[in-house]
């Protein structure tokens, strides 16, 4: 059986910025020679368009702006293969992050949310031909869309269908309290997250401590640790750890949300979580060594 997945989140433009200096280098208030190119991003976007490249199926419930950026970002997902309906909304401006990739290829994001704003109750698609639902952290932590998405979760549970959370940035996350991340945890199946996420929702600063923290609110918890692998773990099991593929690394954009697509399409069919992290792996192995997080038309894994 292969999973179709329904991804609901932030659809954004990314315009990443690569530097050949370090951050500190920058000449403020003067330039500073940078390669620019412009791809499509937001996480559920990504994880979406990362989907597709694997044996599942996408679909994408989000917002973009009637402007030439919401065009194009629809255009690739037609291209992609990701499945939509209504994306382009008649006002506002599709949402863009600007990325500053410095020369270790680390990621600084400056994000516009733009027609992210705003999602509705209305937008949640029949839930009749879905068995997964991937939902990106930063549509309840927008304030404009967290009445909506949590109406969502109430239909989603209702109907029975699993849901993958990622809460995003701790950056994103220090914008809300605490405990009401904590009670939107509770809420999902299978938190995915990066290491200094675990480490802010639990103050913990071991990760293998933070999983087990994080499993008394979520029935499984995946913690994403960039160049040392992933652990995985779901209550009454054993906790499973894998390592990263090695391969060059040119920019980290997306390489959680790749991640993410990877071990959703496995483990929402399998319930491995063995075989879900490696194909995690695998999937982010690629993202990382290109540009962008996003890929390309043609890129098969």
């Amino acid at each position: 059986m292969r999973a179709h997945v329904l991804c609901i989140g932030d659809v954004m433009l990314d315009v990443i910025t690569k530097i050949a200096v370090m951050p500190d280098k920058i000449n403020y208030g003067s330039d500073t020679p940078s390669k620019i190119s412009t791809h499509g991003g937001g996480a559920a976007g990504n994880v979406a368009s990362w989907l597709t490249r694997t044996d599942a199926e996408a679909t994408i419930v989000g917002h973009v702006g009637d402007d030439a950026a919401g065009s194009a970002l629809t255009s690739e997902f037609d291209s992609l293969g990701v499945h939509h309906n209504n994306l382009m909304v008649d006002k506002g401006s599709s949402g863009v992050v600007v990325v500053l990739v410095d020369p270790t290829g680390e990621r600084t994001m400056f994000p516009d949310n733009g027609a992210n704003s705003g999602l509705h109750i209305g937008d949640l698609p029949t839930l009749d031909n879905f068995n997964a639902v991937y939902l990106s952290g930063y549509s309840p932590l927008d304030p404009l869309s967290r009445p909506g998405v949590m109406a969502m979760i109430t239909k989603i549970k209702a109907a029975g269908l699993p849901l993958y959370f990622d809460p995003a940035s701790v950056g994103g996350m220090m914008e809300v309290p605490l405990d009401e991340v904590k009670s939107w945890i509770r809420l999902m199946d299978v938190i995915l997250l990066n290491e200094e996420e675990a480490i802010y929702l639990t103050g913990e600063t071991n990760a293998e401590k933070a999983l087990e923290l994080l499993l008394e609110d979520c029935e499984t918890v995946v913690i994403k640790r960039g160049s040392h692998g992933a652990i995985g773990k779901s209550r009454g099991s054993i906790q499973v750890s894998v390592p990263a593929i090695a391969t060059e690394v040119i920019d980290t954009t997306g390489a959680g949300d790749s991640f993410a697509a990877g071990f959703i399409a496995t483990y929402a069919t399998s319930k491995n979580m063995q075989h879900g992290l490696e194909a995690g792996a695998k999937v982010a192995a690629r993202c990382v060594a290109i540009v962008g997080a996003r890929p390309r038309v043609g890129t098969v894994i």
